[in-house]
Order: C-alpha cells, then structure tokens, then sequence
C-alpha cells in the first residue's frame, strides 16, 4: 500500500483485497463479485459499480452486512477492514502464499506431502545447502507460514 495512497482505509483495503486475494484461484472484477455477493445473499444491496465507488474512496459507509458479505467472499475476518494488526497479518499471509504460487514452491510442497519425517528431513538439508550455495539466507521453522498461523484453508 502506497503512502501516497489518500483513499480511506476501508477504500484501500478493500482494494488490496481484490488485488491480492485470489477466491477459487482467480481475480474477480466488481461486478462478478457483487454478482457472487448476491447469488449466496439475494436481499444483498452490492453491484459492481457500487463496489468500485468503495475501492476507489468515493463511497464509504458499506453497511454491516455488506462488509460482512466481502470478508466472507474473500475468507477474511471482518476485523481486517478496522484493525491494523488484522490487516497487516492477512497481507502478509496473502504474500507469502502468492510468493508460494509464483516461486513453483507449492509443486515442491505437493511431493513432500506424506513423505516421512526423516526423508522430509533429509530433503531439507539438501534445499538448505542449495540455498547456500545460491547466497540465499538461511531458513528456519519460525519462518514457515504453518509457524505463525492459520493454514491456507482457515479464515485468516
């Protein structure tokens, strides 16, 4: 987020949401998402020009249910339009997972599933070496996403 940025804070986080929350793997445009919005919720009051106004900061005071609808749509907490450490930890768990996504790590994470502990061992003091030789720093189990949160299928 820019510091520059002078939306309101419910205007660019509900923007980050859209540009780095990726629901059933995709990016959705305002009008698919107040489409989905109103497909589980009918009485729902949201369409995409609506939603746009709210990212953009020229329309700010959503009702409950709406925000409630939006960190449903995109498994967050409601908290994450209001609290700053709520906030923080999502955007640095989407990171983390969209780092995991672009890095090819997740094809790496998807063979060792189910592997034994000692080969699972065994393959991480061989990725350790290789970040070694490569000048990467070094990583340990603190660093893992697992470590500080909920995994990728929990609400965050």
């Amino acid at each position: 987020m820019s510091e520059s940025d002078d939306r309101p804070l419910l205007a660019r986080r509900l923007d980050d949401l859209f540009k780095t929350v990726r629901p059933k793997g995709k990016h959705w445009t305002n009008a698919e998402v107040a489409e989905e919005l109103k497909r589980a919720n009918p009485e729902l009051k949201a369409g995409g020009v609506y939603l746009s106004q709210l990212r953009t900061g020229k329309r700010s005071n959503p009702s409950p249910d709406l925000l409630a609808a939006l960190a449903k749509f995109f498994g967050v907490s409601v908290a994450y339009f209001f609290d700053d450490k709520v906030a923080e930890s999502v955007l640095s768990q989407v990171a983390a997972i969209e780092a995991l996504r672009q890095s090819g790590v997740r094809a790496v994470a998807m063979r060792a599933a189910g592997m034994k502990k000692e080969n699972l061992a065994a393959i991480t003091a061989i990725m350790d070496q290789y970040r070694q030789m490569q000048g990467l720093p070094p990583v340990t189990d603190a660093d893992s996403p697992a470590a500080d949160g909920p995994g990728p299928s929990e609400p965050v």
